[in-house]
């Protein structure tokens, strides 16, 4: 498609879970409810959403840590291919800027480096520090990112040999108000429970995986307005993981497999609770990219409506991020496909057309 012309996009376009329109117009790259005056005009049809959102995922990641640009090329390509559109990185030790530039690869919202207590990380990840050094990197990560930091709230501690919390609450919530002070919100990585009611009482916008909540716990995320991302996909491989650390880890093992059993009870009692649930996958380090539509299913499984599920991948989700959805003027970034995601989110396994920028990319 030329850059002057006109993709016309009919059939059902879902707006919101229940505006629903007939027809788009994409003119100059951009979403008009008007038919223009044009000839040359390109016709996609089918059920258009939104460009879908993942976010909790790893551009610029693999398991040993950062890669080249042009694995990063790849990972952000794959992401495209299934319909994520708009990417919030959560944590990556690469440079990825230059992806800004690039008007055929997905937009990312960065969190700059994960922030993790020394020693108790994945190796080549984050930047690894004590408390008395915390305010002055999510400072650094807050200035470096696109309005969110990252810590790793909780990870095993060897001499324990179980999943413990990484920071002290004084200070954590010393470090969430300087990064709100410069205009950031923070999230965490967190598995088990013993870290969650600090990091919310400390003031913290969000939290990722989240296994660890517990009925003391929810209210609380609830009361305060604290999202949880689930990464269910990636909670998935609890089981592998425990079976790999038992004979060295035995009580750490035993934790993880019980997280991963109440799984979907934990996310489906923090959505009946009213806590925000978002859409995300935990592509990169070990996870494969592309992964968006496994997620919504796994979310469709914990208990969560599908169309609630859906809105954790597109309208809620772009909203939660302060992003545009199929807004008259915004960028045209959406996704077409066969049948309606709405009745049956496993439509979103099979993009028939991927719009970015205003062009058919996909």
């Amino acid at each position: 498609m030329s850059d002057q012309a006109v993709l016309h996009v009919k059939g059902r376009v879902l707006v919101g879970a229940d505006d629903v329109r007939d027809e788009l117009w994409v003119v100059g790259g951009r979403i008009s409810y008007e038919r223009p005056g044009a000839r040359d005009i390109r016709t996609v049809e089918g059920w258009a959403l939104p460009g879908l959102v993942d976010a909790h995922c790893h551009v610029g990641l693999d398991a040993h840590g950062p890669v080249p640009d042009d694995v990063s090329e790849k990972q952000a390509l794959t992401d495209r291919e299934a319909g994520t559109l708009l990417i919030r990185d959560a944590g990556s030790p690469s440079d990825t800027r230059w992806i800004d530039d690039r008007a055929d690869l997905p937009k990312i919202i960065r969190a700059g480096r994960h922030i993790a207590r020394t020693r108790r990380y994945i190796r080549n990840y984050a930047h690894e520090i004590e408390p008395e050094d915390l305010v002055a990197y999510v400072a650094q990560e807050a200035r470096r990112g696109d309005g969110w930091v990252k810590l790793v709230g909780d990870w095993i501690d060897r001499e324990t040999g179980d999943l413990s919390a990484c920071w002290p609450r004084e200070a954590a919530a010393a470090a969430i108000a300087e990064a709100h002070r410069l205009g950031a919100r923070v999230t965490a990585h967190c598995f088990a429970e013993d870290s969650l009611r600090d990091l919310v009482e400390a003031g913290i916008d969000c939290v990722e995986h989240a296994t660890g909540l517990t009925e003391e716990t929810i209210p609380l995320f609830a009361s305060r307005g604290v999202a949880i991302v689930p990464t269910l996909v990636n909670i998935a491989t609890f089981p592998r993981l425990a079976a790999g650390g038992e004979t060295k880890f035995p009580r750490w093992s035993a934790h993880m497999r019980a997280l991963h059993e109440r799984r979907y009870d934990t996310v489906r009692a923090a959505y009946d609770a009213g806590v925000p649930v978002y859409v995300g996958t935990d592509a990169g380090g070990s996870l494969a990219h592309g992964l968006v539509a496994g997620e919504v299913a796994e979310l469709v499984t914990a208990g969560i409506p599908p169309v609630e599920a859906l809105s954790a991948t597109a309208w809620g989700a772009r909203r939660w991020l302060g992003r545009p959805g199929l807004d008259e003027g915004a960028p045209a970034d959406l996704v077409v496909y066969e049948g309606d995601p709405r009745a049956d989110v496993r439509v979103l396994a099979a993009p028939r057309r991927v719009v970015l920028n205003g062009r058919v990319v996909g």
